[in-house]
């Protein structure tokens, strides 16, 4: 899925599903593609945050020094009579030049010229070329990185400058600089006051329970005062989902030495956070099923039934139509917890908010202030993040602590400084692929009677988690553990043919 496949997605999604399709392809007609610019980190400052500026009303662009992160918008009168739309934006960032690097709207596209500043300009780690911009270049100027983005889909009510120091989101965890995704938020604010049942799709590590949380902080708004209680189904014994869940009587079974009233009954009143629910064994779905109908939970050795008041949020990282198809998730529950569903993109498709997700996570951490190399942020923006935020914060962490503020390159993980040779190397790209495909080249297919028991149960497993996943050998290796490069040789060695699965 392109960029640009993905923000349309979240245009679609920004779009209750009781809207019906007239009134869909109206909004989308009215959203124009525009180009925009991103300051996405100024790495002397990280806590600073970014800033996002629409370029659709602009003819050129110029950057450069200023006491403060500042902006102007203005019409030239030029040679011939004719008007020039400007846009100039002011950086408070010691290495950049008091007129430093101008941007051009031009028939090939968007050109970018370097106007001899002092440090010069860089293009995707490299010397700039005054090639045309492509979608998603890095353009670092002084200590900051820009990215450009050739066509955002962009509402005529949607700012053309967004900073997002000035953002005020109706709820922690709610903040982006996406327009499309921006108007999923605001959309998941206003359901969120509702009673209507809200599942969050997206990979782990993508910030799902802090969007439940979110939920919960703006139900709490609109009268609810129960607690949050949050539930990872995935890690529930299956012996003992159902105690966990809806509680028990005493003397129910062995070990059962007093009444527990069970995580839905504590969550009464508030909000039950039900993650990872794609997990949930068959029995235990049937048994939640009917608390979501008749709202009401019987304990594990009881008779009668009690009454609970609940406001569910579910999430999983599961594609549960797939689950449905294939008969291991419940149709009716999937009705029953998807009233309104939010998907999170994984980090690596919203790198436009890295620098704001890091002036969150920094200013969590506390401590000495923060700085970067410039080497360190284009790594960090190079970074595919496949375990997505939560493994920006955790490294985020370990390099404030190993470097005492400064942060430089060699206070990352090795596969961060490994992303960072592939900006300034395009072809290693290729070269990391076909070394790839050099470690699997020993794996001899194996044939249907040489497979024993170990090896038929990792075939179908494989085999579900390509299907379920579409082919996405990284999305499969961290679901299942492994390194791709083991993906690819059981792939190998089992005989399935990968591109049958995308």
């Amino acid at each position: 899925m392109t960029p640009t496949d993905i923000e349309e997605a979240f245009l679609d999604d920004s779009l209750d599903a009781t809207v019906s399709k007239e009134e869909r392809a109206r909004v989308r007609a009215s959203a124009t593609p525009a180009p925009q610019l991103l300051l996405v980190l100024e790495c002397h400052r990280p806590t600073a945050g970014g800033a996002r500026h629409s370029l659709a009303e602009v003819d050129e662009v110029l950057i450069g020094r200023g006491k403060a992160r500042a902006l102007g918008r203005a019409r030239l009168d030029t040679a011939g009579g004719r008007s020039a739309r400007r846009l100039t934006l002011r950086l408070p960032d010691p290495l950049a030049s008091a007129s430093h690097v101008r941007l051009a709207r031009s028939p090939a596209g968007w050109t970018v010229e370097d106007l001899g500043s002092k440090n010069g300009t860089l293009k995707n780690g490299r010397p700039l070329d005054g090639a045309v911009l492509a979608d998603g270049d890095l353009l670092e100027v002084g200590q900051t990185i820009f990215m450009f983005r050739a066509a955002v889909p962009m509402l005529p009510d949607d700012a053309p400058d967004r900073d997002s120091g000035a953002l005020v989101p109706a709820a922690p965890g709610l903040a982006t600089l996406i327009a499309p995704l921006e108007r999923r938020f605001a959309a998941l604010a206003e359901v969120a006051r509702a009673e209507v049942p809200i599942l969050v799709r997206g990979e782990t590590g993508t910030g799902k329970e802090l969007i439940a949380r979110a939920v919960h902080a703006l139900a709490q708004r609109g009268g609810r005062r129960g607690p949050f209680m949050a539930v990872n189904c995935g890690a529930l014994p299956d012996t003992l989902i159902e105690s966990e869940l809806f509680g028990h009587r005493k003397g129910a079974f062995s070990g059962a030495d007093e009444d527990r009233p069970g995580l839905v009954r504590s969550a009464d009143g508030g909000t039950l956070f039900l993650d990872e629910i794609g997990d949930l064994a068959p029995q235990s779905q049937a048994a939640l099923l009917r608390v979501l109908q008749e709202r009401e939970v019987t304990p594990v050795g009881g008779v009668r039934a009690i009454p609970v008041d609940i406001r569910l949020v579910a999430a999983t990282h599961h594609d549960l139509d797939a689950r449905v198809a294939s008969g291991r998730f419940r149709a009716d529950l999937y009705g029953r917890i998807a009233g309104w569903t939010l998907e999170l993109p994984p980090l690596r498709e919203r790198r436009e908010d890295l620098g704001l997700l890091m002036a969150a996570l920094l200013g969590q951490l506390g401590g000495p202030e923060v700085s970067l190399s410039v080497e360190a942020g284009r790594a960090l923006l190079a970074y595919a993040w496949p375990r997505n935020v939560r493994e920006l914060s955790k490294t985020l962490a370990a390099a404030v602590a190993l470097s005492g503020g400064h942060v430089e390159l060699e206070h990352l993980p090795d596969e961060l400084r490994r992303a960072r040779s592939l900006v300034n190397d395009p072809l290693a790209i290729t070269v990391r692929e076909r070394d790839l495909q050099a470690d699997v080249s020993d794996v001899a297919p194996a044939r249907e009677d040489e497979l024993d028991a170990s090896d038929l149960a990792i075939r179908a497993e494989l085999t579900a988690r390509l299907r379920e996943h579409r082919g996405n050998i990284s999305a499969v290796a961290r679901v299942m553990g492994k390194d791709r490069v083991q993906i690819r040789r059981w792939a190998r060695r089992f005989r399935l043919d990968l591109e049958s699965f995308r």
